[in-house]
């Protein structure tokens, strides 16, 4: 059983929008580091946002003030609103758990325990 599962990818023009989602019956949402990372094919997964017990949120630069993460601690989701998107932003996404921290979430992809197959996210020129 996959712990985590990704929703909401496509494809879209480089300028619009896509909501990704994840779900998860093996977690709850709200006591651990949770987030989002994307990989291009040939590259590492690179951490885009992550969101800690406390509700502290964490963006990488390339996606500051473009893309948003949500949790919804009733339905047990994690969201990421992504607008203004740009080409560059085409990718695999990942919802990603680290089932060893609440706060003080890593950087590092390795330190992240339970990880959903990912969903493609594609934006054209």
């Amino acid at each position: 059983q996959v712990p985590l599962v990704e929703s909401g990818g496509g494809s879209v023009q480089s300028g619009g929008s896509l909501r990704l989602s994840c779900a998860t019956s093996a977690y709850s949402i709200r006591n651990y580091c949770i987030g989002w990372f994307r990989r291009v094919p040939g590259g590492e997964r690179e951490r885009i946002a992550i969101i800690d017990s406390d509700g502290v949120r964490q963006y990488a630069s390339s996606v500051k003030g473009r893309f948003t993460i949500s949790r919804d601690t009733a339905k047990n989701t994690l969201d990421l609103q992504m607008t203004s998107l740009k080409p560059e932003d085409t990718a695999t996404y990942y919802c990603a758990v680290d089932a060893g921290r609440a706060v003080w979430c890593s950087e590092s992809f390795s330190d992240f325990t339970d990880w959903g197959r990912g969903t493609q996210v594609t934006v054209s020129s």
